[in-house]
């Protein structure tokens, strides 16, 4: 069975989409005091949230051939944020897994990013604050569906 798809919902999808892309792009200036490249910052992420992850899965999660993974995870294992193990179920892949370093380095770019974006959020009206709280409740669940 297929959904009929509105003009109002492919409206309000490509709005959505926009904002959100828009989001992530102001929020992202929080990430210079990281010191890290975005490609860096994105496979720690992915490391610390998803890990232990095998190089090759991160590759993949992060849309990079496997060369250019391992000289991402090279350097930030020079820089002290993620560690490589050989993966004990297949030893032909190494896992990487995030340090106590790069887990905390990740915190505090994620408490900047919400800093942010909570000092913007602090000037909001009650009312919408109530419906940006409703939106984001419904976002969850309509992200959980795709």
């Amino acid at each position: 069975m297929s959904i009929r798809i509105s003009d109002e919902s492919k409206n309000l999808a490509d709005q959505l989409h926009s904002a959100a892309i828009q989001l992530l792009r102001k929020l992202r200036r929080e990430d210079a005091a990281s010191g890290l490249s975005a490609p860096r910052l994105s496979a720690l992420s992915v490391v610390v949230f998803a890990g232990p992850v095998a190089l090759g899965d991160l590759a993949t999660v992060e849309q990079v051939r496997p060369p250019t993974m391992t000289r991402i995870v090279d350097a930030l294992a020079e820089q002290g944020l993620v560690t490589k193990k050989r993966n004990a179920e297949d030893g032909r892949s190494t896992l990487i897994l995030a340090t106590a370093a790069g887990k905390k380095l990740l915190k505090r770019g994620r408490e900047r990013r919400v800093r942010s974006l909570a000092r913007q959020i602090a000037v909001l009206r009650a009312d919408d604050l109530s419906a940006l709280r409703d939106a984001a409740e419904i976002l969850k669940r309509v992200i959980a569906a795709i």
